[in-house]
């Protein structure tokens, strides 16, 4: 057979051998509307948005995206370029409590009086402490502008945006610490002996030598 016969038949065996892929942990993702009830420095104002929640995992943890695909609240005044900061929390269900915090670049263009603000999309770092099919549904929303603070608050009790099936992470226990003389007295100990120090030592041996030999 020939060289170039035998290079095509091995080329052939190592394609058609097991291909072996990496499965991603399993996720569900909705768009889920969200009505935001938000207290205003000019009072309350309603509006729904659909919220988006995407995870990317990045070593033990995941990169979160919350992003709005509508502007809620709105403002009397103009917002210049960079006058509003918006922030949010997720809220974790399953066997995972608790919140995550995101958030996102302030505005890059001027945003009208009496328009729906629209909020950038917010990020954030989640790494699971439980393990098992952790949910992700949006919370408060904090917007800050020209020195106030507008809070909105799902009305709607929103289902969860997201679902993942994650892997906790647990810290080791440390072991206790010992010192110098702690490690002497463990390898003392296990050697059979006892390590003696001091006056008292001497005494102990002292009486102990004289009861051997009375």
């Amino acid at each position: 057979m020939s060289y170039q016969k035998r290079t095509a038949l091995a080329l052939a065996a190592a394609l058609a051998g097991p291909v072996v892929l990496m499965a991603a942990p399993a996720a569900h993702a909705d768009v889920v509307d969200v009505n935001y009830k938000c207290e205003t420095p000019i009072g309350p104002k309603a509006a729904v948005s659909p919220i988006d929640i995407k995870a990317v995992k990045s070593g033990s943890a995941y990169k979160l995206t919350m992003s709005f695909q509508k502007g809620v609240s709105s403002s009397p005044v103009a917002l210049g370029a960079g006058a509003m900061n918006p922030s949010a929390v997720i809220k974790l269900g399953g066997p995972d409590k608790g919140t995550v915090a995101v958030s996102g670049p302030a505005n890059s263009a001027e945003i009208p009086a009496n328009t729906p603000i629209k909020i950038s999309d917010l990020s954030g770092t989640y790494t699971p402490k439980a393990s098992g099919k952790v949910t992700f549904t949006a919370s408060i929303l904090t917007i800050k502008a020209l020195g106030t603070t507008t809070t909105c608050t799902p009305g709607n009790s929103p289902g969860p945006s997201l679902a993942l099936d994650v892997t906790g992470t647990s810290a080791p226990e440390s072991l206790p610490k010992t010192g110098a003389l702690d490690s002497a007295v463990a390898l003392g100990t296990l050697g059979g002996t006892v390590l003696l120090t001091g006056a008292a030592g001497v005494l102990w041996l002292t009486r102990r030598g004289a009861r051997a030999h009375g």
